[in-house]
């Protein structure tokens, strides 16, 4: 089956929507590096966040990530580690 960035994004989207982390993480990802959507790091927090505080630890790297380097976020090295 060939590669359909825009029907990935639909799907994750639609799952995230509906609450689920291990949809949320990567659209964070995806409007990360602006993979099938523009690229968004603020978006990308705010899915790393739902689905971080679902426990989804990826997410809740990826968040610290954020936090320590400030993008998407204020830089904040106590925030990172939490």
């Amino acid at each position: 089956m060939p590669k359909d960035e825009d029907e990935a994004i639909r799907w994750c989207r639609k799952g995230a929507e509906q609450g689920d982390a291990q949809a949320r993480y990567p659209l964070g990802v995806a409007y990360a590096n602006g993979t099938g959507v523009p690229k968004n790091q603020d978006e990308a927090v705010r899915w790393w966040r739902k689905a971080a505080e679902q426990g989804e630890a990826e997410a809740q790297v990826n968040l610290g990530v954020a936090y320590f380097n400030g993008d998407g976020v204020p830089k904040d090295a106590a925030e990172s580690y939490l």
